[in-house]
């Protein structure tokens, strides 16, 4: 449990927001949500993360071109971005590596493994 802990969760469905959310909560962190990545930005001019959570399908901006584009941040290279996606064809993690992401969550996400994959991010 790490209460001192704050993740942003960027993703445009509300009920993966939801589910993500109580997780993360039942361990004690501080979560942030952003609906899209225009959000994100947004949001990220008054907060510095531990973690991001970043979903790759949205609307305005899609999680490879805004990972890219916060990687490209010095102010956000020392935080971890773990792309949540339904993007399981060959190729798709490896393209999530490529846009900078540090890790992969596949959706339907496995409320088992979830929060002990979040700790490996997090360095627990």
């Amino acid at each position: 449990m790490s209460p001192e802990k704050t993740i942003l969760h960027v993703e445009d469905n509300l009920e993966n927001r939801l589910l993500v959310r109580r997780l993360l909560l039942s361990e004690g962190y501080n979560v942030v949500e952003a609906e899209n990545g225009t959000e994100c930005l947004k949001v990220l001019q008054t907060l510095h993360p531990d973690l991001i959570l970043m979903d790759i399908n949205m609307p305005d901006m899609d999680g490879y071109a805004l990972t890219n584009q916060l990687k490209a941040n010095s102010a956000f290279l020392d935080v971890p971005i773990v792309a949540i996606t339904a993007n399981v064809m060959k190729g798709d993690r490896e393209r999530t590596v490529q846009a900078g992401c540090d890790g992969y969550i596949e959706k339907p996400i496995d409320v088992d493994r979830f929060l002990e994959q979040v700790a490996i991010f997090l360095n627990i």
